[in-house]
């Protein structure tokens, strides 16, 4: 396998699930989403929206209203991601960005076939910036999967999100409090056809 820093730093990334409280440098955080914005979109559409809270109380209050929809929240298939975000949301002590102190919400428009892939490449450009400035990063789902709560919606919109977009995906970014172990790949999860 060819290796240069760049496919170093894709096999060194790993997801942070504990992070320090320590807030990222104003230059870390106007870094991570001009990348953002430099990922690839559909036919170069660039309709995303990418709001960064870094406010630990506003944080809170989304949490909290995250808490509150996964009480009601119905998943439409058996995921075990979902099934275990709905039942740890109802733990005293749940916070489903691991308490990392800055978030990025990733939105796109509405109706828009692309939306969710623009977002995730976005994302990527994030997570992989993120671990090349010695910070730690993790993609959250529970946005996405609550995207159609009225009370965190009405929430999101009060912090500027427009209420048509869709919530794509988020991103928790920090320091790592350690350094997360490798997962072993699964086999059989690529083919060649020459």
């Amino acid at each position: 396998m060819i290796t240069n820093p760049i496919v170093e730093n894709i096999l060194a990334r790993r997801s942070t699930r504990l992070f320090q409280e320590q807030q990222i440098e104003e230059e870390q955080l106007e870094t991570l989403l001009e990348v953002a914005r430099w990922a690839p979109s559909g036919g170069n559409n660039q309709t995303w929206l990418f709001t960064a809270v870094q406010n630990k109380d506003i944080l809170l209050k989304i949490n909290e209203l995250v808490r509150e929809g996964f009480r009601h929240w119905i998943p439409d298939d058996d995921y075990p991601g979902k099934l275990g975000a709905k039942a740890s949301s109802a733990k005293e002590n749940y916070n489903f960005y691991y308490h990392a102190p800055t978030v990025i919400i990733a939105s796109n428009r509405p109706n828009y076939e692309n939306a969710m892939a623009d977002c995730s490449l976005a994302l990527e450009n994030i997570f992989l910036t993120a671990h090349s400035m010695g910070l730690g990063s993790c993609y959250l789902n529970q946005l996405h999967w609550l995207r159609n709560d009225e009370k965190l919606r009405e929430y999101l919109f009060e912090l500027g999100i427009p209420r048509e977009n869709t919530i794509c995906s988020t991103a928790a970014i920090g320091y790592a409090v350690r350094e997360s172990k490798p997962p072993v790949r699964k086999e059989g999860t690529i083919q060649i056809i020459k």
